[in-house]
C-alpha cells in the first residue's frame, strides 16, 4: 500500500483516485484556495491543501508539492495530463527525493518532451518523420531556405508544448516571413520556449495515434490506435478507436501500432504513453510526437480492449506485473466515440466561463461519463474549459453513433453555454458517419454554421451574455 499524492484536479483527478482506491493504495488529493471543495476530493482518501489561488501557486509550483510530500509521507506522484505530467525536471526532483513518478523515466521524458529532439530518435529508430528540419531552425532566412527546398506548404511548428499551440500553416515564402516571429512569440509565451521547427504540410491528414503501455522490464505492448482527426485549433474535440480511416486494413494496423511499439523501445519507454502520427491520403504516415503521460482520451481505448490503462500505468511505476502477459492477449472488441464536453460557445468555439446551476444525465446502455461537475461549480479562465467526456461503446461503429446521439441529447447542464449542441451536429453529419473526414473537418464542412438551439438555450446564452458582459 502506497501513499499517492494526485497532483491534478478535475475528472483525470477522480479517475486516477478510482484506480489507486482500487489497487489498494492511498489516494490523496489536493485542494487550493480558488476550490476548496472540488469535486474530485470526494473520491479521495486523504486531503491536503496546496496553497494558492493560480496554477503557477499551485499545480505548477514544485517546491510547495515538495512540501506537501515530505509533510504527508507521499510514496508516489501521478500527475495526471497537463500541469507538471510530461516535466522532465519534476520528475528527476521527485526521484532525487526517493519518490515514485508514476509516468515514464525521466530520459524518455527528456528524449520525447522536445519535438525536434523527439524527431531525430524516430529517424534513428527507423520510424517514418515528416521532411524538414532536424533541429531548431534560428533564423527566418534559414526557414525560408529549408522551406524552398522541401516545398510549399509547409507548418512553422514550436519544439516544445503542445495542445496545438506554436503552429502556423505557410504557402509561400511571404507567409514564412509574415509568421516565423509570430509563432516564436507564441511558443515563448505558451511554452517558455522560442525554438521552431520546420516541417513539410500534409494536406488532408488524419491524425492517428497509437497507445502504448509499458512495464520496468523492458515490454512494450500497444493497445491498438486512436482516430483524432475533429479538431478545433489543433485541439481534439471527438476521437474514435479503432480509427475509421484505417477500417478493416489490418496490415496497416498492424504496421502503424508496431511502428509505435518499436519508438517506444527505442528510448527505454517504460509506462503509458501514445505516439502520435500523421496520415495523408495515401495512407503512408508520418512520426509526430509522443505524449509521455495519460491522453485525455483514453478511456475509448479502454472501452475497446478491456485495459485499465490508469490502473496498468500504476502498477507499472511500482514494478508490478501488468494484468496481460502479451501483445496476443489485447484485442479490439467493438467501436468506441469519445466527445469532450466543454463550456464553450457552440458556434464560436471559444470558451465560455460560467457557474453550472444543475446538470441530469439520462443514458443508454453502453455510456460512460468521466466528469468533475456539481451544482454551482464555478468555470472560470484559470484551467481548460473541457469539464467532462461522453464516451459511448458499440460493438459496430454505427451503434457507437447512435449511442452517442442518444447520450448527447440525454445530458444536460444548466446555467452556461457548452459545445454540445455543435458536438451533435458533427455525430449527425453525414461525412463524420461514412468516416471520411481529416483534420480539416471544422474549416471545411463548417458544422458550426448548422448549429441550431431551442428558444431557451437561446435566452440562456442571451442571459450568460449579458452577465459576461456586465462583469467586463
Amino acid at each position: 500500500m502506497k501513499r499517492v499524492l494526485i497532483a491534478n484536479r478535475g475528472e483525470i483527478a477522480i479517475r486516477v483516485a478510482k484506480a489507486l482506491n482500487e489497487l489498494g493504495h492511498v489516494s490523496v488529493g489536493i485542494w487550493t484556495d480558488n476550490e476548496p471543495e472540488a469535486a474530485h476530493l470526494e473520491y479521495c482518501k486523504e486531503w491536503v491543501h496546496l496553497q494558492g489561488s493560480s496554477n503557477r501557486e499551485t499545480y505548477l509550483n514544485v517546491p510547495k508539492i515538495l512540501e506537501l510530500i515530505k509533510k504527508y509521507k507521499i510514496d508516489a506522484v501521478h500527475p495526471g495530463y497537463g500541469f507538471l505530467s510530461e516535466n522532465a525536471e519534476f520528475s528527476r526532483t521527485l526521484e532525487k527525493n526517493g519518490v515514485t513518478f508514476i509516468g515514464p523515466n525521466t530520459k524518455a521524458i527528456e528524449a520525447m518532451g522536445d519535438k525536434a529532439i523527439s524527431k531525430q530518435w524516430a529517424e534513428k529508430a527507423g520510424v517514418p518523420v515528416v521532411p524538414g528540419s532536424t533541429g531548431e531552425v534560428p533564423t527566418v532566412a534559414e526557414a525560408i531556405k529549408l522551406c524552398n527546398s522541401i516545398g510549399y506548404p509547409v507548418l512553422l511548428k514550436a519544439v516544445a508544448g503542445g495542445g496545438g499551440k506554436g503552429m502556423r500553416p505557410c504557402y509561400s515564402e511571404a507567409d514564412v516571413k509574415i509568421n516565423f516571429e509570430a509563432v516564436q512569440r507564441e511558443a515563448l509565451s505558451s511554452f517558455g520556449n522560442a525554438g521552431l521547427l520546420v516541417e513539410k504540410y500534409v494536406q488532408n491528414p488524419h491524425h492517428i495515434e497509437v497507445q502504448i503501455l509499458a512495464d520496468k522490464k523492458g515490454n512494450v505492448y500497444h493497445l491498438f490506435e486512436r482516430e483524432c482527426s475533429i479538431q478545433r485549433r489543433h485541439q481534439k474535440i471527438i476521437e474514435e478507436a479503432p480509427s475509421p480511416f484505417i477500417g478493416n486494413d489490418e496490415a496497416l494496423r498492424k504496421n502503424i501500432c508496431e511502428t509505435a511499439v518499436k519508438l517506444a523501445q527505442a528510448v527505454g519507454y517504460d509506462s503509458a504513453g501514445t505516439v502520435e502520427f500523421i496520415m495523408g491520403d495515401d495512407r503512408k504516415f508520418y512520426f509526430l510526437e509522443m505524449n509521455t503521460r495519460i491522453q485525455v482520451e483514453h478511456p475509448i481505448t479502454e472501452e475497446i480492449t478491456g485495459v485499465d490503462l490508469v490502473a496498468n500505468m500504476i502498477k507499472s511505476a511500482f514494478g508490478d506485473a501488468l494484468d496481460f502477459k502479451s501483445q496476443s492477449d489485447i484485442t479490439i472488441k467493438g467501436h468506441a466515440i469519445e466527445c469532450r464536453i466543454c463550456a464553450e460557445d457552440p458556434i464560436s468555439m471559444l470558451p465560455a466561463p460560467g457557474k453550472i446551476a444543475g446538470f441530469e444525465t439520462t443514458f443508454p446502455q453502453g455510456i460512460r461519463f468521466d466528469h468533475c461537475l456539481y451544482q454551482n461549480f464555478e468555470i472560470t479562465a484559470d484551467f481548460d474549459p473541457m469539464i467532462g467526456k461522453l464516451i459511448a461503446r458499440g460493438l459496430t461503429r454505427e451503434v457507437a453513433i447512435r449511442k452517442t446521439l442518444n447520450a448527447l441529447d440525454g445530458l444536460l447542464i444548466d446555467g452556461l453555454k457548452t459545445n454540445i449542441p455543435l458536438l451533435k451536429v458533427i455525430v449527425a453529419e453525414e461525412a463524420f458517419r461514412g468516416g471520411h473526414y481529416t483534420t480539416h473537418y471544422i474549416a471545411s464542412v463548417k458544422p458550426q454554421e448548422k448549429v441550431s438551439v431551442t428558444e431557451s438555450e437561446v435566452k440562456l446564452m442571451e442571459k450568460v451574455a449579458s452577465m459576461e458582459m456586465g462583469a467586463l
